[in-house]
């Protein structure tokens, strides 16, 4: 059965409807009330909204552990299957967090970086102040969008420590791709968290989970606590995080975006590159020996 998604792509009206529908809306409003629906537990709507999702996205529940939910929140952040995703174990390499699409990637040129082409932002902007990004200011850095129809879990890359994590509040625009070519510094304006983190050899990384419209929220297991438009609490959570490679570490209510940032000496995996699909656990970079 043709989607509602291919049907408008057939019109060639699919770019410009989507940014209309749910960038030119009030934005924050939709997203409370989305959180809210998400979490009725009734079977009838959970199956009426999952089918009219289905409608718009391209869902594959062949790999969910569950195929059966009680609210629109669980079918969003469901949990594969045992041995769904391989986790490519060499010291080496660093494995894609999430599910997803490779966006913009490449090398960290002067503490600058592109959202798309030519839509630049500054790493200062996005972590919140030069400091905090100056480990990445000539490194390498990935962004990986999640749609709403993939795995919302994402996964630990390598072997190491979590020693810090930044929660920015922010808007909540659409991470797509339409959206990126239109608003400037989009990432720098969403929600976001930063993980500040280090592998097992000291070469340290981040992660930049960035939320989006309608359920934008994160959680995070190190700190136990829901990150979200709406959250009041210190914005600042200090604490020594052990976990291997593969090891779940959080979720969005909803799919979005991961950014990812490591320093110099660090190289994309070979064959990668913007549009590549990704799988958790698939190799995204690798890494020079201890130094």
């Amino acid at each position: 059965m043709m989607t509602v998604r291919h049907w408008l792509r057939g019109l060639g009206a699919q770019e410009d409807l989507n940014f209309l529908l749910t960038n030119r809306i009030p934005r924050l409003a939709l997203t409370h009330f989305m959180g809210w629906f998400s979490q009725i537990k009734h079977p009838w709507i959970c199956r009426a909204s999952i089918y009219i999702w289905r409608l718009f996205t391209d869902i594959d529940l062949s790999e969910a552990r569950e195929r059966q939910f009680s609210s629109l929140h669980e079918f969003f952040i469901r949990e594969l299957k045992d041995g769904a995703r391989p986790v490519d174990m060499r010291e080496n390499i660093l494995t894609s967090p999430c599910d997803g699409i490779l966006g913009s990637c490449g090398e960290v040129k002067a503490g600058q970086v592109f959202q798309a082409k030519g839509f630049p932002y500054a790493l200062q902007d996005l972590f919140g102040d030069a400091a905090a990004a100056s480990p990445w200011h000539d490194g390498v850095y990935a962004t990986i969008r999640i749609t709403s129809a993939m795995y919302h879990r994402f996964h630990a890359p390598f072997d190491g420590r979590l020693h810090r994590v930044d929660y920015l509040n922010g808007d909540t625009w659409n991470v797509n791709p339409i959206a990126l070519q239109r608003v400037e510094k989009l990432f720098c304006k969403n929600e976001r968290a930063v993980l500040h983190m280090t592998t097992a050899d000291h070469h340290p990384i981040a992660l930049v989970p960035v939320a989006a419209i309608l359920v934008a929220s994160i959680r995070l297991h190190a700190i136990d606590t829901l990150l979200h438009t709406r959250y009041k609490g210190p914005h600042r959570f200090d604490s020594v995080h052990g976990f291997v490679k593969g090891q779940e570490m959080g979720w969005f209510q909803h799919g979005s975006t991961i950014l990812v940032f490591a320093p110099k000496g660090f190289v994309l995996f070979p064959g990668l590159d913007s549009g590549s699909p990704l799988k958790m656990g698939q190799a995204l970079m690798t890494y020079p020996p201890s130094p």
